[in-house]
This record gives structure tokens, sequence and C-alpha cells, in this order.
């Protein structure tokens, strides 16, 4: 640990402050400031010649931002001549435009990849990737972690599991709902929706038996909110005792935080991949549960050369 420094951009001080108290450092001290006209610059206060680096920053809102810190971050490290540079994104924004969606649209997630790789990044760690594929947009080693650990141990907790059935939100998240589902031995429903348009979601029908039973949506991202919403009254109308949704990253943008404080969903329980805003911390049925330890452990072992799937076993 001796040759670790961990370093925090400004999307979520909190969590890395969490990170570096977890492997037993401080935070390296770094200036992340703004010129008058808004320009970044950034100021790293200790040496770090021969380091193993970890940037930690979210692509959260305000997305472009915090994006651009990283970079400027990382360049910053490769010209004070770190040994390794990692790039650690809690959440990867621009995760949702990886591929085109029609003619002469980008593929923005790429872009990304490609502009961290180019900054001086050796090695990328993040949470719970939109698409896994993703991992495949970059031309330098990449870890996708899964908050999937965090959650079981909180629904373990919290909830009779024999009345549970795992939920996914849509098809695109069977996979990830399954494996939930099976490190509970609950079994799996999904709902069958048709989305119009970016942000808006129409629900079709629930597939599975879902009477009588305690629901947990599982998703990786919940922005507006809106399809949260709309399964939870779909699935109390085919009989469910309570819905409850469990989802990697709060973006919760605009007023996505009391769009589900006035929803029928009984609990939304996201990871502190984001931080929190206060209309999140304000929201009676919004609970943030810790992702810190697991990226400390995933940061702990990719310094020592030490597998990190074997934490998902």
């Amino acid at each position: 640990m001796k040759a670790m420094k961990i370093l925090a951009g400004n999307s979520n001080r909190a969590l890395a402050e969490t990170i570096a108290a977890y492997l037993g450092i401080p935070l390296c001290r770094a200036h992340v400031r703004r010129f008058a006209d808004m320009e970044i610059f950034v100021e790293i206060l200790e040496n770090v010649r021969g380091q193993d680096a970890f940037v930690v920053q979210s692509a959260s809102a305000p997305a472009n931002d915090h994006l651009m810190e990283l970079l400027i971050m990382i360049d910053a490290l490769r010209r004070a001549s770190a040994r390794r540079i990692t790039a650690v994104l809690p959440y990867f924004g621009y995760a949702r435009q990886d591929r085109k969606q029609g003619p002469r649209t980008p593929i923005s997630a790429k872009l990304v990849a490609n502009l961290i790789t180019r900054a001086g990044a050796d090695r990328v760690l993040t949470v719970d990737l939109h698409a896994g594929q993703i991992q495949g947009f970059f031309d330098i080693p990449t870890d996708n972690l899964y908050a999937a650990p965090v959650m079981v141990a909180d629904i373990k907790e919290r909830q009779n599991q024999q009345d549970v059935t795992v939920i996914s939100p849509d098809v695109g998240g069977v996979v990830r709902a399954r494996a939930l589902a099976k490190r509970i031995d609950a079994p799996l429903a999904i709902v069958d929706k048709r989305r119009e348009r970016a942000g808006e979601s129409e629900v079709m029908h629930i597939i599975g038996d879902v009477a009588g039973r305690n629901c947990i949506l599982i998703d990786d991202i919940v922005d507006s909110g809106g399809t949260l919403c709309n399964a939870a009254e779909a699935l109390l109308a085919e009989g469910a005792n309570s819905v409850s949704a469990y989802i990697t990253h709060g973006v919760l943008s605009g007023a996505a935080a009391g769009r589900i404080a006035a929803s029928k969903l009984k609990e939304l329980v996201v990871t502190d991949t984001i931080e929190p805003t206060g209309a999140v911390q304000a929201a009676t049925n919004i609970r943030v549960i810790p992702i810190g330890p697991l990226l400390g452990e995933a940061i702990a072992r990719t310094a020592k050369e030490e597998s990190v799937s074997s934490l998902f076993d």
C-alpha cells in the first residue's frame, strides 16, 4: 500500500474517502479547481513518481465536467511519472450510448473509452456497466465489478426471502436479474414494456406469477424513475404484496426523486456510485447502501496483482 495513491475528483469525494479509509491510507493531496472561465486546473501536491495511482471519479452530472476532470487528472499523473494509472469510474457515463440507435448517430461509449485510453490510463475499474460488451471498447485491461454481493447482503438482512420474487424491469435485464435471483434462491418474473421514446415507458404485462409476493426490481440505472413507477403499479395490479427496487446507479435526474417518493414503490435502494443529491436524501423511500468497501477491496487486489473476479465467485 505504500506505493499506492488514491486521488479524488469532485464527482464523489465521499466515496473516495470511504475507499481510502478501507485501504488505510489518506487521499493523495491534489487541487482540482476551475479558472474564472470554468477551465479545469489540476495540481497534484505529492510525489507520485513510480506510484500505482487510482483516480476515483464517476461520470455523473454534470457528466462532461466530471469526465474532463478525470482526463486532466490522468494526464497530470502521466506527466508526473506515475508507474501505473487506473481510472476508477464507479459510474461509467455515456454507457447507454453503446451502439448506433439510428443513421448518423454516435457510439459515445466507445468515444469516451478512447478518450480515457489516450489520456494515459493503463487500466479501468468500473461497476455494473450498462452493457458488458463496453469492456471491449477499451484497448486496456478493464474490470467490471458487480454490485450484486452488496445487494444480496442487504436483501438477506432486510427481506423475508420466502416471499420474494426478483423482477427484471425489461427483457434486456433478465441476465442480471436471474443472477441475483439465483444468489437468493428466489423465482424470477419479467416486466414486458414498450418504450415509445427515450425517458418514457409504457408497461404492457407481467411474465410470471407475482400474486401474493414481495417483488424486488433489479436494474443497473434509474434515471427519470418512470420505468420503476410504472412497473410498480403493474406488479401491484397483478396482486403483488409490495414492490421494492435495488438499482446500482441512482442517476435520478430532474424530478426523479420526487416521482419515486410519490410512487407506490415501498423502497428504492441505490448504491453510492453516484453521490446522492439533497432530494434523494430527503426522500423517505430512497435508501443508499455503500459500495466503497467492494471498490476498496478490488483496488487492493489490483495493486497486489491478485484476482478481482474471485470477489464474485
